[in-house]
């Protein structure tokens, strides 16, 4: 895997010799906002990866989702590549669609050559799925990425985003909203993943509760829960009433 993009650059894989940019890609609600540019690297390692952060650059891994199963029977091909990416694009991406919506969010993929070369080695969409950070400075140590290609089914957690909280009664009488479920995991089609899960308060009063079957979602999304009676959020009337945990 290490020289595949040096077989790519001459002319090994179809994708390379390409001569024109790939079409525009219209950005539906769970598509694109921007196309993630980043080069291979050959290989991994701690003193490899300083180096690259050192240079403004982020060591970032893509692979297909399948090659998570804990079944090896059920594992896809895996088209795991080594890369790195540029630390000012992640950050402009994330300073516009932040997190947790970064991860419930497809970008396209770009794999070039080198830094401004030309020459494509490979393109998809791709959903990240984890973002490691420095504890003490918050600086992006690490981006990992799967591969979202148009027909196959990915696992997500996808956030909640409450509305009605203004026109809410039982808000409106002092009460407070008790967020139970912060996000939600779905099987998606890759072409079908939400940002957000909306979930409406707006007829709540004090001590409702809306459940994970009170929830709306695309048909062709499967909810991986398997108590669909287990609460997303309940208003509450004071502060001291006990207020059943939130769960992440």
């Amino acid at each position: 895997m290490a020289r595949w993009w040096r077989a790519a650059a001459a002319g090994g894989l179809k994708t390379a010799a390409l001569s024109s940019p790939p079409p525009p890609v219209r950005p539906p609600p769970s598509s694109s906002y921007h196309t993630i540019q980043a080069i291979p690297r050959e290989c991994s390692g701690s003193r490899v990866a300083s180096r690259d952060r050192a240079q403004g650059r982020i060591p970032t891994v893509v692979f297909a989702q399948g090659l998570l199963e804990k079944d090896p029977g059920a594992r896809s091909p895996s088209r795991k590549y080594l890369l790195t990416t540029e630390r000012k694009q992640i950050k402009s991406i994330l300073s516009s669609v932040r997190l947790p919506f970064f991860c419930s969010t497809t970008f396209g993929l770009q794999i070039r050559a080198g830094s401004g070369s030309s020459t494509l080695l490979e393109s998809g969409k791709v959903l990240p799925v984890k973002v490691h950070r420095d504890e003490e400075t918050g600086k992006i140590l690490n981006l990992v990425l799967v591969w979202a290609d148009e027909g196959s089914k990915l696992k997500v957690d996808v956030p909640v985003a409450f509305k009605g909280e203004e026109v809410c009664p039982g808000l409106k009488k002092g009460g407070y909203l008790n967020a139970i479920r912060t996000s939600l995991k779905f099987t998606c089609p890759a072409e079908h993943i939400p940002s957000k899960i909306e979930v409406d308060v707006s007829n709540l009063d004090i001590g409702d509760r809306i459940f994970m079957r009170d929830v709306e979602f695309h048909p062709s999304m499967e909810l991986l829960s398997k108590n669909d009676a287990i609460p997303i959020c309940k208003v509450m009337s004071t502060k001291s009433e006990s207020a059943e945990p939130a769960v992440v």
